[in-house]
């Protein structure tokens, strides 16, 4: 699990304008580099800080599409994603044998490019690289068909919150499939707010409340307030409730 694609990120700052979004964002306008020494990298934090927006912007400058996909997707049904890309620098070592962007927030849009594409150019076979018409599962069931059928060793993948789509169960399934991934190769940048992707053992979590410093997973919030409220649900509801 020594294999990366990506080893830095860092933010050009030169000629930027910090009052305006996507600099304006405390952690981005914080942000000068970040150093990646595992094949899973987790970037975490509250809604707000930026962590979509870094992963879109990450995505896009690897040339994949914005809405998702691999770099040979180029669908786009409304572009609202922020110039932060144009300002990336990231150090690469090495070329994946694949990349893909899977992010829950459009994945229609990606389900639905992908079954036009194989349409236009198999003569209507069926949708066979991504096991079948993606429209006909589950939202879940279709995301993990793209993990099963379409993620390759040694390649480069990166998540916008999978757990958006995804059960507990299933999303220790998306567990499993990261870590061989990573054993043969693979490396994977992922935004989430999951206590289960985060508890990945050979991950790192990367802070966004906290200028993307490294954190540990029982340090992080998300963690302590699952455990506080699975332990005592009514007790927390009463608390929540009488405030």
């Amino acid at each position: 699990m020594d294999s990366l694609f990506i080893k830095s990120i860092r933010i050009n700052k030169e000629n930027i304008d910090t009052s305006k979004y996507p600099f304006n964002i405390k952690c981005l306008n914080n942000f000068e580099e970040l150093k990646i020494d595992t094949p899973v990298t987790l970037f975490y934090g509250e809604n707000g800080v930026g962590k979509s927006t870094l992963v879109e912007a990450i995505a896009i400058a690897l040339g994949l599409n914005p809405e998702g996909g691999s770099n040979n997707m180029q669908f786009s049904n409304y572009d609202d994603y922020s110039e932060l890309y144009k300002y990336l620098k990231i150090s690469k070592l090495g070329i994946p044998s694949t990349k893909f962007f899977l992010r829950a927030e459009s994945f229609y849009n990606t389900a639905t490019s992908i079954h036009r594409d194989f349409n236009n150019y198999s003569d209507g076979e069926n949708d066979w690289q991504y096991g079948g018409n993606l429209h006909e599962c589950s939202h879940g069931e279709s995301f993990l068909k793209i993990v099963e059928n379409r993620f390759w060793d040694k390649g480069l993948y990166i998540l916008d919150e999978p757990e958006a789509a995804l059960s507990p169960q299933r999303q220790m399934t998306l567990l499993c499939y990261i870590h061989d991934l990573a054993k043969n190769g693979s490396q994977f940048i992922i935004a989430t707010h999951s206590p289960i992707l985060l508890s990945y053992k050979y991950g790192k979590i990367i802070d966004m409340n906290n200028n993307l410093e490294e954190i540990n997973y029982e340090d992080t919030e998300v963690y302590k307030i699952y455990k506080d409220f699975l332990n005592n649900p009514y007790g927390m509801q009463k608390a929540l409730f009488e405030e």
